[in-house]
């Protein structure tokens, strides 16, 4: 497939890695030389220096026979006209457009026609979704659902208290008294799909697939108390932290926003009449103790700053608020930063890049596409669910009989309105939906269910 990327910021350098690595042809554009270069050096892919809003730029780019333009530049305005201007120069091309500002919300979709607009996102508002749905099952460092939120895969650190320290994985489910699923290990920087004889220690990110209700149970027969979040603080007044503090307000939760620029304190305190805004910075220790740091039940590090997310995250775990947040969008993560009390680390770019990924799957393979895709552990593997239909190999055969492809496991199977945890004994049916999850370190990539069994000879 052949993509355009106009803006190489990091979500259009997360987005040219993802797809280049998948073997699309693949064309950036941005004004700044210097942000070309570094891209073209690392990635296999083309560039273009100019306005990627220009008829010039986007036909130097090839657009007449691009299947995709992805417009990312910190302009919506600049994005939307380049959508536009590729849709009248190819009338079948699909556009994807980052719109930021929330009064632009309801005339896109309004005027989707009109922008020539196949889809359109905002990345702050889907970060700040993000949040609010780990905010509203504290315990987990991340969740991601897939069967029409009956089935979720979520995060948790082992440390030297946990009871599942120093167990082997397959005595877990007589430690925890319910039925889940450890599909995925990291252990330093290596991801794992363990065996029955893997043993957990202090340190280990478990990924674990079940219902709702197991992991409920899970939480609680691990000793994770959770009680309902009522006081939110904020750190950082941008547009991350405004949709957030608009969704936990919306909600009924109490929410105080520390923010450093005083004309900013003036909008929010318009915009959100309800939460509390104090113009402070969020670095000062002593500002976070008289806003009753300890009182808190969570924290959002969200200032534009990855350093001092980081600190803030840190002496609020000191504190020892139950829930923290930071935001990381420099930072590349690795085994030492997770060693660190930094909570649930969020990395917008990443986020938005699972929806996009999905939506181009979607085009590669117009039938049996994913319904859903989940970045996972930090990029080194993917949770892909996929609808059984008519044309799936092995149809109503047992999984002991089915072998898959090096690095892949079936995690879930949902008949109708129950999951399964599959075993040897499973089989899936036309009308059901599986989730596999797939290791992605040199492994190709997964565009349909039939792609992730080995070919029979």
């Amino acid at each position: 497939m052949k993509i355009i990327i106009a803006g190489n910021g990091k979500i259009g350098s997360s987005l040219a890695r993802q797809l280049a690595v998948a073997n699309n042809d693949v064309v950036i554009i941005d004004s700044k030389s210097e942000v070309l270069e570094a891209s073209e050096s690392v990635y296999d892919v083309m560039t273009i220096e100019g306005n990627c809003a220009a008829k010039s730029t986007l036909i130097e780019a090839g657009v007449e026979d691009t299947n995709l333009l992805i417009a990312t530049t910190d302009l919506d305005e600049v994005n939307l006209l380049c959508c536009m201007t590729a849709h009248s120069i190819n009338p079948n091309i699909h556009t994807i457009a980052r719109v930021r500002n929330p009064e632009y919300t309801e005339q896109i979709i309004q005027m989707r026609l009109t922008f020539g607009l196949s889809m359109a996102f905002n990345p702050e508002q889907i970060t700040a979704n993000e949040i609010i749905r780990l905010i509203q099952f504290p315990g987990f460092l991340k969740r991601d659902t897939f069967a029409k939120g009956r089935v979720e895969i979520v995060e948790l650190k082992i440390n030297s208290a946990s009871p599942l320290c120093g167990k082997m994985l397959k005595d877990v489910r007589s430690v925890v008294n319910c039925n889940i699923l450890v599909c995925l290990i990291v252990r330093e920087d290596e991801s794992i799909i363990p065996s029955g004889n893997f043993i957990l220690k202090d340190g280990d990110r478990i990924f674990v697939t079940s219902d709702h209700n197991s992991l409920t149970v899970l939480l609680k027969n691990l000793g994770i108390i959770t009680h309902k979040i009522k006081r939110v603080m904020i750190c950082g007044g941008g547009k991350i932290g405004y949709y957030l503090a608009k969704g936990l307000l919306e909600r009924g939760i109490s929410v105080s926003i520390i923010e450093e620029k005083h004309e900013r304190c003036i909008e929010l305190a318009q915009t959100l009449p309800n939460a509390t805004v104090i113009h402070g910075n969020a670095s000062d220790q002593k500002l976070l103790d008289s806003e009753g740091i300890n009182d808190i039940d969570a924290l959002v590090s969200m200032t534009g700053l990855d350093e001092l997310n980081l600190f803030i995250s840190l002496y609020a775990s000191d504190c020892n608020v139950s829930m923290v947040f930071t935001k990381l969008s420099h930072f590349e993560l690795n085994s030492a930063m997770h060693k660190l009390d930094l909570g649930s680390i969020v990395r917008p770019n990443e986020i938005c890049s699972d929806v996009i990924i999905r939506y181009v799957r979607a085009i590669n393979n117009q039938a049996g596409a994913a319904l859903s895709i989940h970045s996972i552990a930090d990029g080194n593997a993917e949770a892909l669910e996929f609808l059984v239909d008519r044309s799936t190999h092995h149809i109503g055969k047992k999984l002991k009989d089915i072998k898959l492809k090096k690095n892949i496991l079936l995690v879930n199977i949902t008949h109708g309105s129950k999951t399964e945890i599959p075993n040897g004994e499973s089989s899936f049916k036309e009308g059901d939906t599986v989730v596999a999850l797939v290791k992605t370190n040199g492994s190709e990539v997964i565009y349909q269910l039939n792609d992730i069994f080995e070919v029979e000879k």
